[in-house]
């Protein structure tokens, strides 16, 4: 046997994915997963200490870790019509928002990498870095001018009373033509280009046994999201868990090294040249 730490939210896409690798319903060839469970930003920022032998991660941050991580092709998040938003209790023009303060989920979530992206001049403004979870409360309670909305936070705002600015992925999308980028699944390459697509095929399997009975892994989803209810927590899955999720193939690995050229062009992200995937 071989013991490997494994980080992922306790969102319903990550416990969706992983319920099957770590309940021992997947024949993992020899392979012990100890899962941590940790908000995505948390697991940001203990893959860049390298803490985690695989671990779910922002794309943002993953910008900062090719030289050590590489990016498995299943258990991504990938897609259309899952971007980030951003809210407001007012309606207010985008172009009100420099200098104002704006409340994100964290500095190295894709979701604050693509406002930057979309709007350079915002990086000057009052950001307030915060848990995606209480995004909503502050910008109710008028201690953030702005939010920075991802996850179920998505289907939520609106119910909050909150009203919509602006939707990053139909923005990117409208300027690239591709599929949004958001986390993957990394692991370390110290660990051996075979090792790596054996996580891989772990990954890919443990999704596959989910896809294919989506009723067993749902008291494992619903322990770690008390506070969804069973239609809340089906419409996130359904946004962020789809055939990229099995396999990112060229067009994820693209989407992804042009996110990763534009944050580079305006000096968001390192330049890098090393390969985001090493294993078959």
């Amino acid at each position: 046997m071989k013991d490997l730490t494994l980080g992922y939210s306790p969102c319903p896409n990550d416990t969706f994915i992983f319920h099957a690798m770590v309940h021992g319903l997947i024949d993992t060839g020899g392979l012990l997963f100890k899962e941590i469970l940790e908000d995505v930003e948390t697991l940001n920022g203990m893959a860049r200490q390298s803490l985690l032998d695989v671990s779910k991660v922002s794309f943002h941050a993953l910008g900062y870790l090719r030289e050590d991580y590489c990016l498995l092709r299943s258990g991504g998040a990938f897609g259309r019509g899952c971007g980030p938003l951003v809210v407001s209790k007012e309606a207010m023009d985008m172009r009100e928002l420099r200098g104002r303060k704006i409340a994100v989920p964290g500095a190295l979530t894709t979701a604050w990498l693509l406002l930057q992206l979309y709007d350079p001049g915002l990086r000057g403004g009052n950001i307030m870095i915060m848990p995606f979870n209480r995004i909503i409360e502050a910008v109710n309670k008028g201690e953030a001018d702005a939010g920075l909305v991802i996850h179920e936070s998505r289907f939520t705002y609106e119910a909050a009373g909150l009203t919509k600015m602006l939707d990053l992925g139909d923005w990117w999308e409208e300027q690239t033509g591709l599929i949004l980028p958001l986390g993957g699944i990394i692991a370390k390459r110290s660990l051996g280009t075979d090792l790596v697509g054996r996580i891989n095929r772990c990954v890919r399997e443990s999704l596959e046994s989910a896809f294919s009975d989506r009723q067993t892994p749902m008291a494992y989803i619903k322990s770690h999201s008390q506070e969804l209810d069973d239609d809340t927590i089906n419409r996130h899955i359904d946004l962020y868990v789809n055939q990229f999720s099995l396999d990112m193939g060229a067009e994820g690995i693209g989407a992804a090294e042009e996110l990763f050229r534009q944050a580079a062009r305006k000096g968001l992200l390192p330049e890098s040249s090393v390969g985001l995937v090493e294993h078959p």
